[in-house]
């Protein structure tokens, strides 16, 4: 007689050498993945107080007809809906002029300030590519503008600007000869010229690091070929220094457009409250339909056209280039 089991050998469970398919994590694996999430937690906190709160507060004064009368309490003031909108667009009245010629005026100062300092940037950072004495000391100097508290530096140029002792004037008509009289830089139409000064001195440094810094990632083996080729320094720029530095210059021309879009502090310090006609920025016009006039309804319902504006041109502008981006590297 056969038997299948001898008595008293223990059963096995079919399932005894099988791992368990959803182990239970460990306290001390969970700590490990919640830490980040953890230490992200002050900054988004921060970003919560000092930008969303703030912007959400002012997309609700914009539908309210907040002025001087209720600015100790300004929950209390009554709707108005879309009328401060209406206000700012209204193209023919007094407000609504005086907002598009500051548009204008704006989008004109960006164009050429972003222009000129991402090519002082693009040359300056292609002509320290080259090893000779001195390289690391003119790098600082360079960045020296970048560096500087812009108070402080926009402070020092409204000094070099004024009309009897300064230095401007002294060099462009005591010593140049170029102009008949000292100018008036910080009133009139040249104002302008005089923010576009002050606007590229202290942004082209940021063009000249961030392209600098994209161009260490271009292999040397590059421009060798392209020289025993026969190819001169222009050529080389052409074909290999600008097509490399696309994904740099997307990003670079963009932070740069953002930046000088909404700069208020130049302009401020460089003016006052009240900017030339000019000049006059729509960030600063911004702050006198809201500080100055006390109209902070509509001061408001200007600053979400703006950002919707803004938000607008960055999500055309990246389309526009990721699409031309796929293209080249579709052929």
């Amino acid at each position: 007689m056969t038997t299948t089991a001898e008595a008293g050998t223990p059963r096995v469970h079919p399932d005894a050498g099988r791992k368990d398919p959803s182990p239970r994590p460990r306290p001390g694996r969970i700590r490990r993945i919640g830490l980040p999430y953890l230490l992200l937690l002050p900054a988004l906190v921060l970003e919560l107080l000092v930008h969303l709160v703030p912007m959400v507060i002012g997309i609700v004064m914009s539908f309210k007809e907040l002025t001087q009368f209720y600015i100790r309490d300004w929950g209390t003031a009554p709707w108005s809906g879309l009328d401060n909108y209406r206000v700012s667009v209204d193209f023919d009245a007094p407000v609504g002029e005086a907002l598009l010629h500051s548009f204008f005026v704006t989008v004109g100062f960006t164009l050429l300030s972003v222009g000129v300092c991402w090519l002082i940037g693009t040359a300056a950072a292609i002509f320290m590519q080259d090893t000779f004495r001195g390289r690391g000391l003119l790098r600082a100097l360079f960045l020296v503008p970048y560096a500087l508290p812009v108070y402080a530096a926009v402070i020092t140029w409204v000094f070099m600007f004024q009309h009897d002792n300064g230095l401007v004037n002294h060099v462009l008509h005591d010593q140049l000869h170029l102009t008949d009289e000292p100018s008036f830089w910080l009133i009139g139409d040249n104002s302008f010229y005089a923010l576009l000064t002050v606007s590229v001195w202290k942004g082209w440094p940021f063009a000249f690091l961030i392209v600098m810094a994209g161009l260490q990632n271009i292999p040397r083996e590059l421009y060798e070929a392209a020289a025993l080729d026969g190819a001169g320094m222009w050529q080389q720029i052409r074909r290999i220094t600008l097509p490399s530095l696309g994904a740099v210059n997307q990003v670079l021309i963009l932070v740069l457009f953002l930046w000088t879009f909404n700069d208020f502090n130049t302009p401020f310090v460089l003016f006052g409250r009240a900017a030339p006609e000019a000049a006059d920025l729509i960030s600063v016009h911004i702050y006198q339909a809201s500080f100055v006039t006390w109209n902070f309804g509509t001061g408001s319902a200007m600053s979400v056209l703006l950002l919707l504006f803004l938000l607008a041109v960055t999500g055309v502008y990246l389309a526009v280039t990721s699409r031309g981006r796929r293209t080249s590297r579709a052929r």
